[in-house]
């Protein structure tokens, strides 16, 4: 019974990972022709090996292209730093920003430009400094007092508490700053460089190998950290292995996109109503999925108002608010029925 139960939810998994693949293709396909000029798959293709007019080889190579690798990576990133925050928490609310890593990056980006506003390409390096820094800070907090599901959150919700203080303080005392940190704060893809993402995007793809990896591990720390212990697994370690990992997913992704909201709480969802709590399935589609929902919001980003452009952290607040209201409203339905 349980061999013929695990054929079936590995080809479910299967056949999802298929169809998110699938999914993903189409709108890497689909954000490489439109935007404020439409281009041809022909064209598209021949820009591509440097055939086309000088024009739409830079349309393509130098600004699509790049953008649209930005945003699989950006979706990819914050979905499995979700996926892995919710897992150690348990708390299905849970997103990169719960644990101060938003906060973190955005003070930090809001020193560089008051104390060093000529310096602005240091920004991406400030906010990747920023958001991991915050993460070890809590991971460190809650190694001294006790790596549990409750004291990370909590040590997260101060975290984020203070920095935000720190934040409006700051943008109080020197309001030329706030031109600057709004657009870091709003999160987009505009500008977006290959050479930019890089470094965040093998940073993501480790995280992402450890945590599949350790996946059975951290489908066990699901259960409970008793039972989870019992069965042997190193429950503080592999906690504080799966804070690291979302944290430097989380703080890759915000060094070149900004402090995109939404994706790392809705894509785990969806993943988890596709293929069941099991961790590496759950991993797979998300990454898969999160890819498909940021290239396709900052597709329909720059097309709604074109030649003027939406950046994908509001096209994302559009999505994501509605589907945390429906969470929160869910969970409402289930104390009350309990």
């Amino acid at each position: 019974m349980n061999n013929r139960q695990n054929f079936k939810d590995t080809n479910r998994t299967a056949k999802v990972c298929i169809i998110s693949a699938s999914l993903l293709a189409a709108a890497v396909v689909a954000a490489l022709l439109l935007g404020s000029a439409k281009l041809s798959p022909l064209q598209v293709v021949s820009a591509l090996a440097g055939r086309q007019s000088e024009e739409i080889n830079v349309i393509v190579q130098n600004i699509r292209l790049p953008r649209v690798f930005a945003a699989v990576v950006a979706g990819a990133g914050l979905s499995v730093a979700g996926i892995l925050l919710q897992a150690v928490t348990d708390n299905d609310l849970a997103s990169p920003n719960i644990i101060g890593i938003n906060s973190g990056a955005g003070f930090a980006v809001i020193v560089v430009i008051a104390l060093f506003p000529q310096v602005t390409y240091l920004l991406p390096f400030a906010a990747f400094l920023g958001a991991f820094g915050a993460a070890m800070l809590i991971v460190y907090t809650s190694s001294r007092i006790g790596v549990s599901k409750s004291t990370v959150v909590l040590a997260g919700v101060a975290l984020t508490a203070i920095l935000n203080a720190c934040i409006s303080f700051i943008s109080v005392a020197d309001t030329d700053t706030m031109s600057v940190y709004s657009h870091f704060s709003v999160g987009g893809l505009a500008g977006v460089t290959t050479g930019e993402i890089v470094l965040p995007s093998v940073l993501v793809a480790i995280s992402f190998a450890v945590a599949m990896f350790l996946s059975q591990q951290i489908s066990i720390l699901c259960l409970g950290d008793s039972l989870a212990a019992s069965l042997g697994v190193r429950v503080r370690l592999m906690r504080i292995i799966c804070l690291v990992c979302a944290s430097l997913c989380a703080a890759s992704v915000v060094s070149f996109a900004g402090l995109l909201g939404f994706v790392g709480l809705v894509v785990p969802h969806i993943a988890r109503a596709l293929v069941g709590k099991d961790v590496k399935a759950s991993l797979a589609v998300s990454a898969l999925l999160g890819a498909v929902l940021v290239v396709s919001a900052d597709m329909f980003g720059r097309i709604i108002l074109a030649p003027s452009e939406v950046p994908v952290g509001i096209v994302m607040a559009f999505i994501g608010a509605p589907f945390f209201l429906y969470l929160l409203l869910r969970r409402k339905h289930y104390a009350e029925n309990k």
